[in-house]
C-alpha cells in the first residue's frame, strides 16, 4: 500500500486552518493534524477533522448533465460545450450574469470574474459575499478606506477586552473561539452580546442578551457612555481621524442613554454601563463580529459603529485591537480580492474609475474590449430582475454557488431561476439550484487542486492537489478556459496550471504584487498586502494611517434604524438564523459527511420556554413556522438560552429551509439581505390545519 500525506488548507469556514490530506493508494480516505501552521497548530473543529468525508462521496457530478425533456441526460464535454457556446451567442451582455463562489480559489475566481467581463462583456457579476460581508466591504471601505479584517486571528490572544457581537466564534469559527480562550487566560474581559447564550457566550465574563436589531442603538450607548466619562483616546481622534463632531453629535443625543437604549435593545442600563467601562478603560480592546451585525437592511451602519467605536477608543494599528470580521466561508475574502463583484476588479480597484478599467482592458487584450465600466447588478438585485422584470435577465452561469438555499425568501428565487432562458451549474454535487439547471458542470473539490484560498485575516494559503477527481470531471479554471477558447479567446487564457494564473493576477493587483507560489510555500504564507517581492506582509492594517488617501479615518454619525419588518399582532415573534458547530453553509458537503450528519440531522427552531408555555408547545414538538414569505415545518427546541420574543433556526437544512421564511429587504448601499431579523409567528400544526 501507497501511503502519503498533503498538507493543504481547509475547505469549510474562513479561519484558514491547515491539516494533512491523509491518501492511500492515490484515494484521500483522513485527515492528519499538520503542526507547523501559526493559523491552528495542527488542532481542528470538527468539520476539519471530517473534511475528508464528502470527497469522494458516490454522489459526486462525475459527467456533463443536459437537461433534455425535463430529465439530465448525460453527455460528453463537446455536447456541453457545444450547446454553452451556442446560446451564449445569442444573448446581449446585458442579458447575462456570472455568479462566482467563496467555495472555489482565488484562481478560479479570477478566471470567473474575467470570463464575465471579457468573453461575456457582461457587467453583472457578484458571489455570496453579498449574502454575508457585503456590508463590511462597504461600511469598512468608508470608514479605514479597506474592507477587510484589520488584525490577525493571533493578536486576539493578546487583547484586554474581547467584545463579540453578531458572532458564535466558538461554534462558527472554533479556532478563532480558542484565541479567545488564550486572551481570558491572559487576562482578558470577554463581553458577549447575542439573542442566544450560545457556547461562546457561556464562556464570557458579560454576557449582554438583545433584541436582533438594535445594534447601532447599543453601540451609541456605549460611544455616549464613554464620552461622558472621558474615556476616549483624544489623541488617537486628533491626530488620526476626521468627523468625529458628527458622530459626537449623534450619539449624545437624548435617545442614546443607556435608560433609552436599555428599553430598545432588552439589555439592562448596569450591563450597558459595564461593557463601556471595559471597552473605554482597556489597555487593548478588539471586536468580533461576523454575520450577525452584517445581515441586516442597517449592516453597513451596524459596521460603521464597530469602527467608530474603534476610533472612539484608539483600538487599531496595534496588537489586541482592531475590528475582526469573521468571513463565513472558506475563501469569501479571496473572491472580494479577486474581483468578483459588481463594483470592482481584482483588489478593489474601480470598473467606474477610467485608469483602473484602461488597466484591466489594456492588460488582457480581448480585440473586442471587455465589458462597458459601470457598475453591474449584485446577486440580490439579480434575483428581483429575474422574478420582477422578465426578459432583462435571460442566461446565468453559476459556479459553486447554492442560492436556491442560500439566499432569502426561497420562493422568490425559485421564480427567478425558472424565469431564465439559460441556466449553467457548475459544482461537485448536484445541488438544490443545479436542479433548475439547463446544464450541470462536474467540478473538482478542494483535495484535487492546485491553487490559493484567502482566510478571514487576509492570509493567502495553498491547496495542494491530492488525488485524481472523479471521473470526467474537470479543474473549475479549465472548465472556463475551455469554454472560453470555444468562444474565440484563447489568447487570452493562456494558462497551464493555477500558478500561470496566480502569476497574472499578482500583476494587476497591487495588493498581492509581492506573492508567488514559491513565497506562500510555506507554513505562515503571506498576508496582504504584500507589494512587492521583498514585502514581508502585513498582519496588521492601519498601523500608522489609514487606506483613504488623507490617512485619515472617517467617523460617521449613524442613527438607529429598526429591521425592514418588526414584529405585530399577526406575525408577535423575531425570527434570526445562523449556523451550528457540525453543519456549514447549505449542507453541500457536511450532511455527505457521515459523521457530521449524525451529531445534527436536521435543523430546529429555538423558542424561549415562555413563549412555548404561552403557545402551548413543546420540546421536540413539530410545529409549523410562518412569516410573509412562506412557511415550514420544524422540531421546537424549547430552551431558556434564546431571548424571549426571539426565535432561531439554522439554514443549513433542505427539508426545513429557514430561508423559506427570511425578508429580502436590501441594506441601500449594500444590498445585502435582512437574514437576522423578520417577523414570525409559529403554530400548532394540528390548529393550522
Amino acid at each position: 500500500m501507497q501511503m502519503k500525506y498533503v498538507q493543504t488548507t481547509c475547505p469549510y469556514c474562513g479561519t484558514g486552518c491547515s491539516f494533512n490530506l491523509v491518501v492511500e493508494n492515490n484515494r484521500v480516505t483522513g485527515i492528519a493534524p499538520y503542526q507547523r501552521t501559526p493559523v491552528n497548530q495542527g488542532k481542528l473543529c470538527p468539520k476539519g477533522i471530517y473534511a475528508h468525508e464528502f470527497v469522494n462521496h458516490p454522489d459526486r457530478l462525475k459527467s456533463p448533465l443536459i437537461k433534455k425533456n425535463g430529465k439530465f441526460v448525460e453527455a460528453s464535454w463537446d455536447e456541453a460545450y457545444d450547446l454553452i457556446t451556442k446560446k451564449f451567442k445569442q444573448y446581449k451582455p446585458d442579458e447575462c450574469a456570472c455568479l462566482s463562489s467563496a467555495r472555489c480559489s482565488n484562481e478560479e475566481n479570477y478566471a470567473m470574474m474575467k470570463f464575465a467581463r471579457g468573453v461575456l462583456k457582461t457587467r453583472h457579476v457578484d458571489h455570496c459575499a453579498r449574502l454575508c460581508h457585503a456590508s463590511t466591504v462597504a461600511g469598512l471601505a468608508s470608514t479605514f478606506g479597506s474592507g477587510a479584517m484589520t488584525n490577525s486571528i493571533g493578536d486576539i490572544s493578546q487583547s484586554k477586552c474581547c467584545f463579540i457581537i453578531g458572532s458564535n466564534t466558538f461554534e462558527q469559527h472554533p479556532l478563532i473561539g480558542r484565541q479567545l480562550v488564550l486572551a481570558k487566560k491572559n487576562g482578558a474581559k470577554i463581553i458577549y452580546a447575542d439573542p442566544r447564550l450560545t457556547p461562546t457566550g457561556k464562556q464570557a465574563d458579560l454576557y449582554l442578551q438583545f433584541r436582533s436589531g438594535s445594534d447601532v442603538a447599543i453601540f451609541n450607548g456605549l460611544m455616549q457612555e464613554i464620552l461622558k466619562n472621558g474615556w476616549e483616546d483624544k489623541e488617537f481622534i486628533k491626530n488620526r481621524t476626521k468627523d468625529f463632531d458628527k458622530l459626537k453629535e449623534e450619539v449624545m443625543k437624548p435617545e442614546y442613554s443607556l435608560d433609552n437604549v436599555s428599553k430598545i435593545s432588552g439589555i439592562p442600563a448596569a450591563k450597558l454601563r459595564t461593557a463601556a467601562e471595559w471597552i473605554g478603560k482597556a489597555e487593548s480592546a478588539c471586536i468580533l463580529y461576523s454575520m450577525g451585525i452584517t445581515q441586516h437592511t442597517t449592516g453597513v451602519d451596524n459596521v460603521r459603529s464597530v469602527a467608530n467605536i474603534q476610533m472612539l477608543t484608539g483600538n487599531l494599528g496595534r496588537p489586541g485591537t482592531g475590528v475582526n470580521a469573521l468571513r463565513g466561508q472558506n475563501n469569501v475574502q479571496g473572491a472580494c480580492d479577486m474581483g468578483a463583484l459588481p463594483v470592482v476588479f481584482t483588489g478593489y480597484q474601480k470598473v467606474i474609475d477610467e485608469a483602473a478599467y484602461k488597466k484591466f482592458a489594456d492588460a488582457w487584450g480581448f480585440p473586442d474590449g471587455i465589458s462597458a465600466p459601470q457598475n453591474g447588478y449584485e446577486v440580490t438585485v439579480m434575483m428581483d430582475v429575474l422574478a420582477d422584470k422578465p426578459g432583462e435577465l435571460k442566461c446565468m452561469y453559476i459556479m459553486g454557488e447554492n442560492p436556491m438555499l442560500s439566499d432569502p425568501d426561497l420562493h422568490h428565487v425559485e421564480k427567478a431561476l425558472k424565469n431564465l432562458g439559460f441556466l449553467i451549474v457548475q459544482d461537485i454535487f448536484m445541488t438544490e439550484t443545479a436542479e433548475f439547471a439547463d446544464v450541470v458542470l462536474p467540478a473538482c473539490c478542494y483535495a484535487e487542486k492546485d491553487g490559493t484560498q484567502t482566510s478571514t485575516e487576509r492570509r493567502v494559503q495553498m491547496w495542494r492537489k491530492a488525488q485524481e477527481p472523479p471521473g470526467n470531471s474537470k479543474l473549475d479554471w479549465v472548465i472556463i478556459k475551455e469554454i472560453a477558447s470555444r468562444m474565440g479567446y484563447a489568447k487570452q487564457f493562456p494558462w497551464n496550471s493555477a500558478e500561470d494564473i496566480f502569476t497574472e493576477i499578482a500583476k494587476v493587483t497591487p495588493s498581492y504584487a509581492g506573492m508567488n507560489y514559491t513565497r506562500l510555500n510555506r507554513p505562515e504564507a503571506l498576508h496582504w498586502p504584500c507589494p512587492a517581492p521583498d514585502h514581508a506582509g502585513t498582519p496588521i492594517l492601519h498601523k500608522e494611517k489609514f487606506a483613504h488617501p488623507d490617512g485619515l479615518g472617517q467617523f460617521f454619525g449613524v442613527p438607529y434604524k429598526p429591521p425592514a419588518e418588526v414584529p405585530d399582532t399577526e406575525y408577535p415573534f423575531v425570527l434570526t438564523t445562523g449556523r451550528c458547530l457540525w453543519q456549514w453553509h447549505t449542507g453541500t458537503m457536511t450532511r455527505r459527511s457521515e459523521n457530521l450528519e449524525e451529531e445534527e440531522p436536521t435543523g430546529w427552531i429555538e423558542i424561549n420556554p415562555e413563549d412555548a408555555k404561552a403557545l402551548g408547545i413543546k420540546d421536540k414538538e413539530k410545529i409549523l413556522a410562518v412569516t410573509r414569505r412562506g412557511k415550514v415545518e420544524v422540531p421546537a427546541r424549547v430552551t431558556p438560552d434564546i431571548m424571549k420574543g426571539v426565535m432561531f433556526m439554522p439554514f443549513h437544512y433542505k427539508e426545513c429551509a429557514a430561508n423559506t421564511l427570511t425578508n429580502n429587504a436590501l441594506d441601500p448601499i449594500a444590498k445585502i439581505p435582512e437574514f437576522k431579523a423578520c417577523a414570525v409567528k409559529v403554530q400548532k400544526i394540528a390548529e393550522a390545519k
